[in-house]
């Protein structure tokens, strides 16, 4: 039997077939009955120093971050984000990838160094002008912004006169919001003070990690404290400035478990998921930190800084990869780190758990803790060792399953009521991933670090297609033929695909639990035959490798 499918409808009939094992199957109907609402944002996040370079270019300031990358051994390879994806430089062929993704909307940070070179007083208006056209050409583009004004890089002036461990530093980031909001607040609508800034605080002012490198409890609760009250500060600011802007935070937010079922374990969740979720976010919402870290922010308290911090927000944003699992460490910094996870889990190439029924789980319990707040998933993405190939085609199958199983996540968490209005992917683009350097990649688009050529893997065709298809309700018709006569028959012998999309998504059905052979026709006409694994291995002549076949 020969099926014709056409372009439209290609990859959401794709989409209806996978399973979380890569397997192909039909899709249970009964789940897509609840579509996403027609004003569900769609987007896709990146940063400032992760993707921008242009590190001394147009009167740029330093920030820890380039004096962190730069120290000896504090990234992998010694890499630095002095050239990243060189963003700065081809942000309009970078916007157009937004656009060709179908995207209603784009996530990015403004480097503070590269508007206030010394942190205050003097600005630095050819930055400004880098992040005017930017905003420009999305809105030339249909695109909404969504600009985040710090994702942890810090003016390294500011770090010499103590950071964030500085309750001053809270004061000169409301200034910096103000300056941003001045110049762009008439077409910017949607900020966000801060990129997790429980990361950020943990990482960068705990273990040391993470710039500016610092190491210790109490340097940990005075950034957190203090990134808490700049939170505060700058939503008074910003609100100061320009009326109508639509103001959020945004945190790292995610399910702690207790990695045995023991006393010891559980006690050490409890106190992991204060600080990790709690400490950041109970501030903001409740005007309180967690009862049981309650005790180690005592001594940083101010008087007003609570009413400070527990500014009315309009949303909040959820960056959410994997569940946590925790353990009783008492030599670590909370007492507690993190240990095991159960056995049978996939995990992503950063060792991390894969669950996308914890993204529900941390959607809801959101909901059920803190009231009806209005939600966005700001960050979800994996890391996978993605490879190019020789036909500039990146197949990374196991990123869609990752993105697909989540955003039926997604799904399950709006049929449960939470107040959730839209979904940004972790990342546009392959970037400079902090302490990891360049070899770790979550982009969708595929950058060789080399000549900074973009080419669109697999999973972004595979989003484009889902936005434009199945977030509209347009399922094809095919899908109810080709599941029923493929049910009829018992298999499909052979099945013929036309389409722009063909060729990377061909690797994508070579798994089908009922498509033994499937050719594919791309735009120029060239017919490509792919093969089951199983198939693969049955058919295959004796003293060939798997790499001829790939």
């Amino acid at each position: 039997m020969t099926i014709f499918i056409e372009r439209r409808g290609l990859l959401a009939t794709t989409l209806s077939l996978f399973t979380s094992g890569g397997i192909l199957r039909s899709i249970n109907a009964a789940k897509w009955d609840g579509m996403f609402p027609k004003d569900f944002v769609w987007g896709a996040s990146t940063s400032s120093h992760q993707i921008e370079g242009a590190a001394e270019e147009d009167g740029r300031g330093q920030s820890i971050w380039d004096v962190f990358s730069h120290e000896p051994g504090r990234v992998q390879n010694g890499d630095t984000g002095d050239v990243a994806c060189d963003h700065y430089h081809r942000w309009r062929e970078d916007i157009d990838l937004l656009s060709g993704g179908g995207f209603t909307a784009y996530r990015f940070s403004t480097a503070w160094s590269r508007i206030l070179p010394f942190g205050a007083g003097i600005i630095e208006h050819r930055g400004l002008d880098f992040y005017d056209r930017l905003v420009d050409g999305l809105l030339a583009k249909g695109l909404r912004p969504w600009l985040c004004l710090y994702h942890w890089d810090l003016p390294q002036v500011l770090q010499e006169e103590g950071g964030w461990l500085n309750r001053d530093t809270c004061t000169k980031f409301a200034d910096y919001a103000r300056v941003v909001a001045k110049r762009l607040g008439d077409r910017v609508k949607h900020w966000l003070t801060f990129n997790e800034p429980n990361v950020h605080a943990l990482f960068g002012h705990g273990t040391g990690t993470h710039a500016p490198g610092l190491e210790g409890l109490p340097n940990t609760l005075a950034a957190m404290h203090h990134l808490n009250l700049a939170h505060g500060r700058a939503v008074q600011a910003l609100r100061a400035e320009r009326v109508g802007l639509r103001l959020g935070n945004v945190i790292s937010l995610q399910p702690v478990r207790p990695s045995s079922d023991t006393t010891r374990d559980r006690d050490a969740a409890e106190r992991f998921d204060a600080m990790w979720n709690g400490a950041c976010l109970d501030p903001l919402v409740k005007g309180i930190y967690p009862a049981p870290v309650a005790g180690d922010f005592a001594p940083l308290v101010a008087d007003g800084d609570f009413a400070t911090m527990r500014q009315p927000i309009d949303f909040l944003g959820v960056n959410y990869y994997s569940p946590m699992y925790v353990m009783k460490a008492p030599q670590t910094l909370f007492g507690a780190w993190f240990g095991a996870a159960p056995t049978g889990m996939r995990f992503t190439a950063m060792g991390w758990p894969v669950d996308a029924g914890a993204l529900t789980e941390e959607l809801i319990g959101l909901s059920d803790r803190y009231g009806n707040l209005e939600l966005y998933v700001t960050e979800n993405g994996a890391c996978y060792d993605d490879k190019l190939l020789a036909s500039d085609v990146v197949v990374d199958n196991d990123r869609i399953a990752y993105l697909r199983d989540h955003l039926a996540a997604v799904l399950d968490a709006l049929a449960a009521g939470v107040n959730l209005r839209g979904y940004f992917v972790w990342s546009l683009l392959d970037n400079f991933e902090w302490a990891e350097g360049y070899g770790r990649r979550f982009g969708i688009v595929y950058v060789d670090f080399r000549t900074l050529k973009r080419t669109l893997k697999a999973s972004y065709h595979w989003l484009a297609e889902y936005t434009r298809e199945l977030i509209c309700g347009t399922f094809s018709s095919l899908l109810a033929r080709l599941s029923s006569e493929s049910n009829a028959m018992g298999t499909i012998s052979n099945q013929v695909i036309a389409g722009s999309h063909a060729a990377v998504v061909a690797a994508s059905l070579l798994q089908a639990s009922r498509i033994h052979h499937a050719r594919w026709r791309d735009e120029h006409g060239f017919i490509f035959l792919c093969c089951r694994p199983q198939q693969i291995e049955k058919d295959r002549p004796k003293g060939h490798s798997p790499a001829a076949h790939s």
